[in-house]
């Protein structure tokens, strides 16, 4: 290695400071729709590997809702940056590994995991967020239909 590093941009720097890790937009429209339903559920529990989003004790099941960027999810609101390449790759890489660590130890816990992308919430009609929250309460109430106490993680997206 030649111990050159990019030059980090002040401007990107001040920006991404600036972005929330818990009780986002997208979070905020899902779980006050999902409490409107009469769902009650536990915020970032500490306990739970990864914190997720919304832990609902009563179903054994817990939801993240991520941002397509910093999950680097495969849609068309996440773009690597032009600026430090390597090092947002190598980042954002290692975000995704650790999700599907958290992931898989919530499973092997015995816990239902879902998955919400930022995508399926952003820039929705109230009728298509309607329709998204039903898709995740009626997950989050049918716990098996595959017949296995604890099914694999599901991403829930919108359209479906």
């Amino acid at each position: 290695m030649s111990g050159h590093q990019d030059p980090i941009d002040p401007a990107r720097s001040r920006l991404m400071s600036r972005i929330k890790a818990k009780n986002t937009k997208p979070e905020m429209l899902i779980r006050s729709r999902l409490h409107r339903l009469g769902f009650r559920f536990r915020l970032h529990d500490r306990r739970l590997p990864g914190r997720p989003d919304i832990v609902l004790p009563k179903y054994n099941a817990v939801i993240f809702i991520n941002g397509c960027f910093w999950h680097r999810h495969d849609c068309h609101y996440f773009r690597l940056p032009k600026t430090r390449t390597a090092f947002w790759a190598e980042k954002l890489f290692a975000n995704q590994e650790r999700d599907e660590r958290k992931r898989t130890a919530l499973v092997k816990a015995g816990w239902r995991v879902a998955t919400v992308w930022e995508c399926g919430v952003r820039d929705r009609s109230e009728e298509e967020l309607v329709c998204l929250v039903n898709d995740i309460s009626k997950w989050i109430r049918e716990p098996s239909e595959s017949g296995q106490s604890v099914p694999a993680p599901v991403e829930i997206h919108f359209p479906p």
